[in-house]
């Protein structure tokens, strides 16, 4: 018996004899299915051949992301506060070493998880850490390994620990998450936004999608609402869902910018 693992997405799944047919998560119409057709991994195979890289960004946020690239390749990041540690989104990979850099770090309270495209191993991991994930009750259907660990919020905000608080934005799923964690930027306020409100390569923009591989926009109505849940929210920086997707500084306006144009080139005008 396996938690098989889906090689495209990275997603973990229950334990099974063989492998199962396929991926949820890749037959939906926000991913895909390679063309060579699904593969399956697992926990120990992975070990053999991959490990995790760290990445400092601010005092207390480190990012955590596998090498050689995995899956659909996010980066975690975590989130050190007075109250407890956060792991926002996943990765699947979890070795030893650092599940021994994690627990030095102060381990892990909580997992928060902005979609299903990055759920991974969030059990694997919250079993290591004695964590609970906290999805948002939008997407419960989305979950491939069901686990006690793994508790539904809803409604549009809930604050995970003080100063900390995560934010449903329904676009690119129905419980897309945002975090806002007010402490950070030396307290000017950063949002994670995994591909929520994407940062585009230039770090300069962002931009909206139902589907990136298969290039489904949002409608502008949605669009708007997404932006809509953080306009009341002091922020200074983004950090999107891979190693260098982060706008440094300035991100409200450029949220406010990227927004401005999609919309526009959605009518037809440009910005």
């Amino acid at each position: 018996m396996q938690n098989f693992i889906c090689v495209n997405c990275g997603t973990q799944y229950p334990q099974t004899a063989v492998p199962p047919a396929c991926c949820t998560i890749c037959e939906d119409e926000r991913e895909f299915t390679p063309p060579g057709g699904q593969a399956w991994t697992t926990m120990a195979a992975l070990r053999f051949t991959h490990l995790n890289a760290w990445r400092q960004y601010e005092p207390d946020l480190f990012g955590i992301g596998t090498l050689p690239s995995f899956g659909i390749a996010q980066r975690a990041l975590l989130l050190r506060t007075p109250e407890g540690n956060i792991l926002w989104d996943c990765i699947t990979l979890l070795d030893d070493a650092t599940v021994a850099l994690v627990k030095a770090l102060g381990g892990i309270k909580a997992v928060a998880i902005s979609h299903p495209h990055y759920y991974s191993a969030m059990v694997e991991w919250a079993r290591a850490f004695d964590a609970t994930v906290m999805l948002h009750e939008g997407d419960r259907a989305w979950v491939m390994r069901p686990d006690p660990a793994v508790q539904y919020w809803s409604g549009s905000t809930h604050e995970i620990l003080p100063g900390v608080t995560l934010i449903n934005a329904p676009g690119h799923f129905d419980g897309a998450t945002m975090l806002h964690w007010a402490a950070g930027a030396e307290g000017r306020g950063v949002l994670l936004v995994a591909d929520i409100i994407n940062v585009n390569m230039d770090r300069k923009t962002v931009s909206f999608m139902r589907s990136f591989p298969n290039l489904i926009p949002l409608p502008a109505a949605t669009v708007r609402g997404v932006v809509g849940t953080v306009e009341g929210l002091a922020y200074d920086r983004l950090y999107g869902a891979w190693w260098d997707r982060v706008v440094p500084a300035n991100a409200k306006a450029v949220v406010a910018h990227g927004t401005a144009r999609y919309l526009a080139w959605l009518k037809g005008e440009t910005v």
